[in-house]
């Protein structure tokens, strides 16, 4: 075999191997993209991994190609919830600057991914006191975001940007206020209004924060 072959070959085995990768990860797109169209209409509970794969058009057993069972698959679609949101409010996090117009923008982003996800959310939540897997998974989230808007409060507050008191408790109810408000805005078709959500969400935490502040 000539050289110039040898390399048509490899050339050919390289587009084979990254055909295969791309069509994977579609599986596994469409796989997540049925969950959350099934969570539209239906309960946690109801799902079967033959229903859900009935929906994305592929075999049961393309399922556990991907997955181990489908607590796997609903919390990895609640780690992705989490890690857009983290994307979506990282200029509070860790931006700097007006800390107002900072959570202002961070907050709009938390909105929008409430949006497009608040079937998980709700899934989740509601099967949380029945299922002790989803349960922690559940538990587990919401600590992540108590820890870390804990953090960015006691960050302003060494700062001077906001009051002292006891950050924890105030996160807690900060980020479970924006859970419940999302999961019934954004949890069922009919979806509600984003803007009067983000308004509610917004005047809450900056009066909480930073109003006080500067009175």
């Amino acid at each position: 075999m000539s050289d110039l072959q040898r390399m048509q070959t490899g050339v050919r085995a390289d587009d084979g191997a990254a055909s295969n990768l791309r069509k994977s990860a579609r599986t596994r797109r469409a796989i997540l993209d049925g969950a959350l169209e099934f969570l539209w209409s239906r309960p946690f509970r109801e799902m079967t991994v033959a229903g859900l794969m009935s929906i994305v058009g592929a075999s049961r057993p393309a399922f556990y190609q991907y997955f181990s069972d489908l607590h796997d698959l609903v919390e990895t679609l609640l780690r992705g919830i989490e890690e857009d949101i983290f994307e979506a409010a990282v200029t509070w996090f860790s931006g700097e600057g007006d800390p107002t117009a900072l959570l202002l923008e961070s907050l709009a982003g938390l909105v929008r991914v409430g949006y497009d996800s608040g079937p998980i959310l709700r899934a989740v939540a509601d099967a949380s006191p029945s299922d002790e897997r989803l349960e922690r998974a559940w538990a587990e989230f919401l600590a992540t975001f108590d820890d870390a808007v804990t953090a960015r409060i006691e960050e302003h507050q060494e700062e001077g940007l906001i009051p002292a008191f006891d950050a924890r408790p105030v996160a807690i109810a900060l980020n479970r206020l924006d859970a419940s408000l999302l999961i019934y805005a954004f949890g069922r078709r009919p979806r509600g209004d984003p803007e009067p959500v983000r308004e509610a969400i917004t005047r809450i935490w900056v009066s909480t924060l930073y109003e006080s502040k500067n009175q």
